[in-house]
């Protein structure tokens, strides 16, 4: 009798605090990722922006980033430019590797919710071709049965696979859960793992360990390269939940400014490059290296 498999069990859980972001008092900020990063690899951080912006004054700009990959879902509202427009449900990875500069900034009143990643690259691709993918909200691939719904913009999960090409192994999902149901996926136990609750509340595991909305709840990773089982169920008003999981490459980092790299010295390099002005735009990058799911 083959065995069963371990189901993943929460084991911190943390409540990420609301602070004043800085395009200013309409926009809010959460940092969903607190623990140091020999613990989060290959999550670098995590935040969880919240705008509400009631006037037509410009607010955000241009800026560099280099050494890692950035990943983004919008959860409600628009944003971008004429180069690139997100709208609700949309996904974006961008990957900076080598060096890119690109825009946000927003220019009217404007209501949106965006949860944005910075995820290590593999120190052999921390310097490789920038490029950017994009899934739209009708193209992630879907899996809808009664009771919950899960949409995956990365990875593969739940018999689900995305297009979206990855140098970490990374799955991203958004699921929801109606009250009660309950469903059990499987998940690679060499994947750092932790929910994200958005809207309502979830129950994880054997021993149901609760989750409300903007909590965040850090899975155990058992040992080996066994399937494990996760185990969902959704609360009294229901849940939906974002899944994180992305495999540690267990390489340490240098975290400055808007940069990643492997020590102090190739930091300086990067400053040095931009002030130089040998990043580009993402808006001029070529078809080849621009990616639409």
């Amino acid at each position: 009798m083959e065995n069963q498999p371990i189901a993943r069990k929460i084991v911190t859980v943390h409540t990420p605090d609301a602070q004043q972001g800085f395009l200013g008092p309409d926009h809010t900020a959460r940092a969903v990722i607190q623990t140091d990063f020999t613990n989060s690899d290959p999550f670098i951080l995590l935040m969880d922006d919240v705008l509400d912006k009631k006037n037509d004054e410009p607010v955000g700009g241009a800026h560099p980033h280099a050494g890692f990959e950035t990943v983004s879902l919008l959860l409600e509202g628009e944003i971008g430019d004429t180069g690139h427009w997100m709208k609700e449900g949309d996904f974006q990875m961008m990957t900076a590797g080598s060096g890119i500069v690109h825009t946000e900034s927003i220019e009217r009143k404007s209501k949106m919710r965006l949860l944005q990643m910075w995820l290590n690259l593999p120190k052999a691709d921390r310097w490789t071709t920038p490029r950017v993918q994009d899934l739209s909200f009708e193209n992630a691939p879907l899996l809808s049965e009664n009771g919950f719904k899960i949409r995956l913009y990365s990875g593969s999960f739940a018999g689900l696979t995305s297009p979206v090409q990855n140098y970490v192994p990374l799955i991203v999902a958004d699921i929801q859960l109606q009250p009660g149901t309950t469903t059990v996926q499987q998940l690679g136990s060499s994947y750092n793992a932790f929910l994200y609750v958005i809207e309502g509340s979830v129950k994880v595991g054997e021993d149901a360990r609760a989750l409300q909305a903007n909590q965040v709840g850090w899975m155990d990773q058992p040992v080996g390269d066994a399937q494990t089982d996760l185990v969902l169920t959704g609360g009294e008003a229901g849940g939906r939940v974002i899944l994180y999981a992305g495999e540690p490459q267990n390489d340490p980092i240098i975290s400055y400014g808007p940069f990643i790299a492997d020590d102090q010295d190739k930091i300086k390099d990067l400053y040095r490059d931009y002030r130089q002005g040998k990043m580009g735009h993402v808006s001029g990058l070529p078809a080849a290296q621009r990616f639409s799911y």
